[in-house]
Formats: C-alpha cells, sequence, structure tokens
C-alpha cells in the first residue's frame, strides 16, 4: 500500500489578506460594530443585514444579537409562510414517498415569504430606532440594507448536523426528523433556493461570516473574500477532501491519508465535488472556509471556461471521488439514469456518466460491468424481486458480468450500464456531476450502517438498464480503451476514455521529466494516480508553483492557460502519472 502527504487541510494564501478577517466573537462583534458606527456618521440610519444559509446553528443569531445589540432586532422567521403553506409549497418537488428522490425546484426565496408579513417587516424597519438588524433568510427580501452579512458554512457540514438532529430544513421546524429526508429536501429545494440568493450577494456583500466550526466564526470583508477568489481562479488548486464511513467501506484510505482511527471504516472521499467541498483561504492568520461553490458562481468563466457555462451554466460539471473497499465489502450493483428519464423525473439537464480508475487493487479485485451475454432480463428482475421481499439472495454471477482489475485499469461506465465495484478495490471515480442519481439493484442483503436496510430502486433501475450492455459489448468498447496520444522527452500521454457516450474526456500522462499541459480555456481536474509528489508551474510564472502529493485531486481553471507538472521531491527520478479529465468539445 503506498503512502503518502496526502493534505487534508489545504489552504491557499490571498495576497493582500492581512487585516481583512478577523476570528472568535469577540473580534467578529467588534468590526461589526465598527461598521455600523462608519455607517453612522452625520446621524445616519444604518440597517445591517444578515442574510443566512440553512443549516446555521442558534448560537449565530444569539451570539451576533449579543455582540450588536442594536436597537431593533428584526427576525425573517416572522416573514415567513405559515409552516403547513412551505410543506404544501414543498410537496410537489419531493416525490412523495420515496425516500431519496425529488425534481429540483425552481423555487426562490420569495415563495417561502409571506407579502403582507414582508410589507410589515420593512414598514418596521423604516421606521425602527438606528442601528437595525434584520437576521435570518430572505433578510434582503425584508429591508434595504446599508451593510449586508452573508452567514454561510459548506453544504457537507450541514448535511453533519442533519445527522446530529440540531438544525431544521427552510421554513419548517423539523430539526430530529430522518437525515436523509431532510438531505432530500435540502438537495431538491432549500440548496437550490439560498444558492440563487447567494449569486444575488456575493458581488456586493460587505461580509462573510464562516459559521463552519461551532463557537469559532470567521468574519472577512466582502472585497477581500472576492478579491480570493479572483485568485483562486487564475491559479492550480484543491479543495478540502471530505471522508465518511460505508457499509462496504475498506482500509485503504486511513493508511493512505492518515485518517482517524475512530471510525470502522472509510468507504468515500469526495476530493472534488464543489456542492459539497469546501475551499480554505489565508488572509494573514485567519483561515476562512467558504463552500466551494462561491468560486463557481463568483468566477465561472474564468474557471469553467466560456464554452462550459454555455453548456451547463454556473455548474461545475466534474466530480473526483474515492470509493475504498480493500478489506471491505462489495459496492451495490447499480445503475444510473439515462439522460431523458433524468430530464424528465427530476429536472436535471444531464446524467451521472463516470468511470472507474483503480488507484491500487489487490490480488482478487474485480469490477462487476454490464451484463452477460446470456443473461435473461426477465428471470434477472424476477429474482432481484425475491431478493428483495427477503428470499433467495440473488446470483449476481449468473447475471452480471464481473471482469478482473488491476492497479492503473479505467472502466467506463455510461448511464444505463449496470455496475458495482468489488471488494479489495480502490477506485478513483470520475463522472458528471449529478451525484446521488443511484439505483440499487442488489445490496448483497447487507444493512446500512444505522442497521436498517438500505433503500434498493428496482422500478427506476429496471427502467434505465440498457439490456444490450453485455459482455461482449463491454470487452469492445468500456475496458482496455487506451490510446497513445503524443510524447515527449521524458513524458507521454494516453487517452483512456471515457466512451463516447459520455462528455468527459481523460487524459493519462506518464512522466519523468516535464509534461506539458494547455487548458485550451477548459477546466481540467487531475489526480496524481502515481508518484509520491510533483509540482504545478506556470511557463510564464503566472502563478507560483504549486506541490500535489500522491492521491490529491487538484483542479486547473480554464483562464490558466498552458502548464507543466513534474516530479518533485521524493519524486525526482521515478516515474509520475496524472489522471486529467475535462469536458469534451468545449
Amino acid at each position: 500500500m503506498h503512502t503518502s502527504s496526502y493534505d487534508k487541510r489545504p489552504a491557499v494564501t490571498v495576497p493582500g489578506g492581512t487585516g481583512a478577517a478577523w476570528a472568535g466573537w469577540e473580534a467578529v462583534g467588534a468590526e461589526l460594530r465598527a461598521a455600523i458606527e462608519r455607517r453612522a456618521t452625520g446621524g445616519a440610519r444604518v440597517v445591517l443585514a444578515v442574510e443566512c444559509s440553512t443549516g446555521l446553528l442558534p448560537e449565530v443569531r444569539e451570539r451576533l444579537r449579543a455582540a450588536l445589540a442594536p436597537a431593533t432586532w428584526i427576525d425573517t422567521v416572522d416573514a415567513l409562510r405559515p409552516e403547513a403553506e412551505v410543506q404544501r409549497l414543498c410537496a410537489p418537488w419531493l416525490g412523495g414517498d420515496d425516500p431519496l428522490f425529488g425534481v429540483l425546484a425552481p423555487l426562490t426565496i420569495d415563495a417561502f415569504l409571506d407579502p403582507a408579513r414582508v410589507d410589515a417587516l420593512r414598514r418596521r424597519a423604516a421606521s425602527a430606532a438606528s442601528p437595525i438588524v434584520v437576521f435570518g433568510t430572505g433578510a434582503t427580501r425584508c429591508c434595504a440594507p446599508d451593510l449586508l452579512v452573508h452567514a454561510d458554512l459548506p453544504r457537507w457540514e450541514g448535511q453533519l448536523r442533519q445527522r446530529r438532529g440540531v438544525v431544521s430544513n427552510l421554513g419548517i421546524a423539523n430539526a430530529g426528523r430522518p437525515a436523509s429526508l431532510q438531505y432530500k429536501r435540502g438537495y431538491f429545494i432549500d440548496w437550490r433556493v439560498t444558492d440563487r440568493v447567494k449569486q444575488q450577494a456575493l458581488p456586493h456583500q460587505d461580509y462573510l461570516l464562516d459559521s463552519t466550526r461551532e463557537g469559532e466564526p470567521r468574519l472577512v470583508t466582502g472585497d477581500a473574500l472576492r478579491r480570493g477568489l479572483d485568485h483562486l481562479a487564475q491559479r492550480p488548486f484543491r479543495f478540502v477532501p471530505l471522508f465518511d464511513p460505508a457499509p462496504w467501506g475498506g482500509q485503504w484510505m486511513r493508511a493512505v491519508c492518515d485518517l482517524p482511527a475512530d471510525a470502522a471504516n472509510y468507504g468515500w472521499c469526495f476530493d472534488c465535488v464543489p456542492e459539497e467541498n469546501s475551499l480554505l483561504l489565508r488572509f494573514g492568520d485567519v483561515t476562512v472556509e467558504i463552500p466551494g461553490l462561491d468560486l463557481v458562481f463568483y468566477r465561472a468563466r474564468e474557471l469553467l471556461g466560456a464554452g462550459i457555462v454555455e453548456r451547463f451554466g454556473a455548474e461545475f460539471p466534474i466530480r473526483f471521488d474515492f470509493l475504498d473497499t480493500m478489506g471491505g465489502g462489495n459496492l451495490s450493483l447499480q445503475v444510473h439514469p439515462i439522460a431523458a428519464y433524468m430530464r424528465e423525473h427530476f429536472g436535471h439537464h444531464y446524467t451521472q456518466d463516470e468511470s472507474y480508475y483503480l488507484l491500487d487493487a489487490g490480488p482478487g479485485a474485480a469490477v462487476h460491468l454490464g451484463l452477460r451475454d446470456d443473461v435473461d432480463p426477465r428471470a434477472m428482475l424476477d429474482e432481484l424481486a425475491a431478493a428483495q421481499r427477503g428470499g433467495p439472495a440473488f446470483a449476481a454471477e449468473r447475471h452480471v458480468a464481473r471482469w478482473p482489475a488491476r492497479r492503473h485499469d479505467h472502466f467506463l461506465i455510461p448511464a444505463g450500464t449496470v455496475h458495482g465495484s468489488g471488494a479489495d478495490a480502490m477506485v478513483l471515480e470520475v463522472s458528471a456531476t449529478p451525484y446521488i442519481f443511484t439505483f440499487k439493484l442488489w445490496d448483497w442483503g447487507r444493512p446500512g450502517l444505522d442497521g436498517l436496510p438500505r433503500p434498493v430502486n428496482l422500478e427506476r433501475g429496471a427502467a434505465n438498464i440498457q439490456w444490450d450492455r453485455r459482455a461482449s459489448w463491454v470487452r469492445r468498447e468500456l475496458i482496455g480503451r487506451v490510446r497513445a496520444i503524443a510524447s515527449g522527452d521524458g513524458w507521454r500521454e494516453e487517452r483512456t476514455g471515457l466512451h463516447e457516450l459520455q462528455f468527459i474526456e481523460t487524459r493519462r500522462h506518464w512522466f519523468t521529466g516535464t509534461a506539458p499541459h494547455d487548458t485550451a480555456e477548459t477546466v481540467h481536474v487531475l489526480n496524481l494516480v502515481q508518484g509520491d509528489e510533483v509540482v504545478v508551474e506556470s511557463p510564464d510564472g503566472c502563478f507560483e508553483p504549486f506541490v500535489v502529493h500522491y492521491a490529491e485531486t487538484f483542479v486547473v481553471p480554464a483562464a490558466v492557460g498552458r502548464y507543466t507538472v513534474r516530479p518533485h521531491g521524493r519524486a525526482v527520478g521515478t516515474e509520475c502519472a496524472t489522471l486529467r479529465a475535462s469536458v469534451r468539445g468545449t
């Protein structure tokens, strides 16, 4: 097993950031009071709006109110529609009794606000004693602020709070409800609503309040935040990786990424999923954690490239993550929805095409991919249904093709293809971004980490299985499709996929010297799949050298243009390799 200097908290220093950020409630309160006083020169009335993302803990409201002690405090909870109305508003987008899936909602924050109540709060703010603080989601709809603070946190931290039962969804008091249902509501409704608010606020907000760590707030000026995002959009960077156990999880990441021993296993790592991951920006001696989506929203063209923005909007279309079954078990047999099903049932305009790249593999590692040539669809579905009802275990080997897997193999998985990694594999999953749309067909009869059966989506899965994706087709189209592209002094480039049905292109570079790259005005996502350490450099000196360690995923924005990667440190004199993904045809 490879060892690594894997960095779990990568941070970027923002030039000129000293003095632009504060840590702790005392310092945060002092800066906001000073900002109010500066605006109040000459006796002017001051309205400070604190626009809030969902998932904040009560301490944010309590500590801000105590620190600011405003003459008037207005809470947007008083502007929300009654909870019963909010439930009716959301119901059409939540898929009825489906425990996992809904439809992406086009709702805005205005749909959650009662116009009469908003008018009442506006009148109160207009006549109240100054200074006035308007706090909560939708604050900017309830006042015309002189100062705007955005209280935010990464989605992942919000999900952890859902698991602990300490936060509610937007407009309802449902703390303690099953975290899976809170997550569904968040994914399909809440996060879409608050992201639309964020996109409007980012260009002109006066401060960002980082509430990621309880009791440890961070405040940064809006100008410094935007300078930091501008800086990131012009250089390579890494998102903060997230690790989570799984029913099938393994032990590879614990050793290679130096993870704590308190979890039984680690099955997932999200290393480049901007919807979930955060970014760390260092302003002098204060480090601020922000959602990765802030960069996507604020500098979409510089980060993604004009072609991707035209095609996908301000949405990061490539996802890198790890699936660790080394010393664990099989992933579920599953299938992802085809594009037409995705649009019709979930409101997504593209689907979860993906691939498995083997970072490591045990002697008996294998990948389930496609169906046997002699598969009988009706018999397979009948046996799956019987197994789900508690009958005999599904005999996967009678229906699903199984392929030996070795380190550096790349298996391509277009949507509609039955698949799942086997045990003793370390998978770098390269896929399109709609990342929750997995229809489990068979989960080997095991419970989830909570001891309850994991949801199986046989009806949805059956509607998406492409029955012509059989072993002979898989062997020809999805396995071992490596083709030499170019070479030079100390490097060579290969195309490893993905399939023509998929919009992501992957290239592998092997190098002992300096390997050249060019973003060609589209974002690149790379992982160091072999070698201890490399350095990413600009031939024109446009950014400082950026060091990457084994198994780390990094992003090179479209605006970077030409860059190089070469062995560094202990890796000098050895052969290294990167896997690079980009969007084809942009």
